[in-house]
């Protein structure tokens, strides 16, 4: 191992950035905020909001993020590019603890293929982004992309011109995590004889899931003596997702006596946050996930039960409670009143007295025709209410009729001024597969006159039986921006006329999401 200068362990939160990455995920400035202030009392110590030059939604994003949120420090993402660094240094110039983060590839694969660049292009590059960025800020981290599958004496020299340049942070990705905990190890232990310099500044550790193997080549690397590790929230990011924060403070937790480590992550707010990130980008937790799966806490086997009814350690190494989750033994449904929602509600920082009336009346709709009504799903009910509510456009009436001869759609919408537009169309015209919903859209689109391309329409059940609850997000393409719209109900053609109308509320103001692809 290096000699690290201590035994904590910074965490590096790339939800935003690399996570926001993810296929279908389209995140709005407020929503990025919303997670942002979460992450902050979930305790990490590094935020990266995202990465500037890519789109003005993501500069303003990152630029309110420096603005409002408080303690640990804003990062904003940049190539070696001057203009990147200048954009990602106006982002966050506001912050009270500004970060840059820029990066270049040293593997001969990526500076053949994508930079065409040779060595020296690659390290001058690297030498005059580094000191641009120190010029602007104290705090400057540099990454070697794809290190993993770099010429090691390459990557040790880039690392150094980097030091001398003035990082204060290295980091290491694994960037298509194709390396084994052994190979990772290996790699960090080599660079710190490599360049001994490592040892003044923080050596960082960023890994991918494409084998399942990200949280164990973190855990390795921190191992070896590196003290930051980057990471998403569930996991998400490019492809099979980047290291699970939740997973890798746990693990830091639970296995003290084998690492030695600690964060400064909250792990209480491990339930919150990892709700809160699901919710907003749309991407369902599978079951069995780690720490935050539905069944990562669940005993079906008989004799698992029995052992924990005698003696819950017996089959359980993480007591529930303590990540933030609600006693599996108090459950919201048909027979719950107002004092239990509203509880809830309040615990889980959701409870807004103007909408609560509302909410506790779809609570009561919904719980009707379902088993019981998940924390995630109650959280979804206050946030649909709110939605609703909030938006500029109201849905008065919706129908689709099909039959042998005829299909057609009505909806009555009333407009933000106050006027009130019914039309019928008949989805003959546009794709059969999808009549029903074409029509409903293409009414609307007609009742609101607006013309945007639907993008990506999904539909997740958020819970199970003949009525189940299904989510519905919608994402249309407005002037080159994608916007993301979203509802719930047991009716999907309900959920699918609100969340197309709570995209258009959405296009009609400043709270616009970045771009993402479906």
């Amino acid at each position: 191992m290096s000699e690290a200068i201590d035994n904590h362990v910074k965490i590096f939160d790339t939800t935003l950035r690399d996570g926001e990455q993810s296929p279908r995920i389209a995140l709005s400035p407020a929503e990025k905020l919303e997670i942002a202030n979460q992450l902050n009392r979930f305790g990490v110590d590094i935020i990266e909001a995202g990465f500037p030059i890519t789109s003005e939604g993501d500069f303003a994003a990152v630029q309110a993020i420096a603005r409002e949120v408080e303690g640990p420090a804003i990062c904003a993402l940049a190539r070696t590019q001057s203009e990147d660094i200048q954009r990602a240094y106006d982002s966050i110039r506001d912050s009270e603890h500004p970060r840059i983060h820029t990066f270049i590839s040293t593997s001969e694969i990526h500076m053949t293929h994508q930079l065409h660049a040779s060595e020296e292009d690659v390290k001058g590059q690297a030498r005059a982004a580094v000191a641009i960025a120190r010029s602007l800020v104290d705090d400057v981290q540099f990454s070697p992309m794809d290190a993993t599958r770099a010429n090691i004496d390459f990557t040790a020299e880039v690392i150094q011109i980097a030091l001398d340049e003035g990082a204060t942070t290295i980091n290491i990705p694994d960037t298509v995590g194709s390396a084994q905990p052994h190979e990772y190890g290996e790699l960090i232990q080599r660079l710190y004889e490599r360049v001994p310099d490592l040892h003044k500044v923080v050596l960082s550790v960023h890994c991918h899931n494409d084998l399942g193997l990200a949280v164990a080549n973190s855990l390795e690397g921190v191992r070896q003596g590196a003290r930051q590790i980057e990471g998403t929230i569930n996991g998400i990011g490019e492809r099979a997702g980047n290291t699970a924060l939740e997973e890798i403070v746990v693990a830091i937790k639970t296995r003290a006596d084998h690492y030695g480590l600690s964060t400064s992550v909250i792990l209480s707010e491990i339930a919150r946050t990892s709700r809160l990130v699901s919710r907003l980008t749309g991407y369902v937790i599978q079951p069995n996930k780690a720490i935050v799966g539905s069944n990562a806490f669940k005993h079906e086997s008989g004799i698992h039960q029995d052992g924990v009814l005698k003696e819950r350690t017996t089959y359980e190494i993480i007591d529930p409670a303590t990540l933030g989750f609600d006693d599996p033994n108090i459950a919201l449904g048909k027979h719950s009143g107002r004092h239990a929602v509203r509880n809830f509600l309040e615990q889980h920082d959701a409870f807004e007295p103007n909408y609560f009336r509302q909410v506790f009346k779809r609570f009561k709709e919904i719980a009707d025709h379902t088993k019981g009504v998940s924390p995630e799903l109650m959280l979804l009910i206050a946030e649909d209410v709110q939605r609703r509510e909030e938006c500029s456009y109201r849905l008065s009436h919706f129908g689709v009729e099909s039959s042998s001869d005829s299909k057609q759609a009505t909806v009555r919408v009333v407009l933000p001024g106050g006027s009130e537009q019914t039309i019928i169309a008949d989805p003959s015209h546009y794709h059969e597969l999808d009549g029903p919903i074409d029509a409903l859209f293409t009414a609307i689109s007609r009742a609101t006159d607006t013309d945007y391309e639907l993008m990506c329409y999904t539909l997740t059940p958020m819970s199970s039986g003949q009525e189940a609850v299904g989510e519905v997000r919608v994402i249309l393409n407005v002037n080159g921006q994608n916007i993301i719209g979203r509802s719930i109900s047991t009716d999907t053609l309900e959920a699918s006329a609100w969340a197309y109308l709570d995209a258009l509320h959405q296009a009609a103001t400043d709270n616009k999401s970045a771009n993402s692809s479906c």
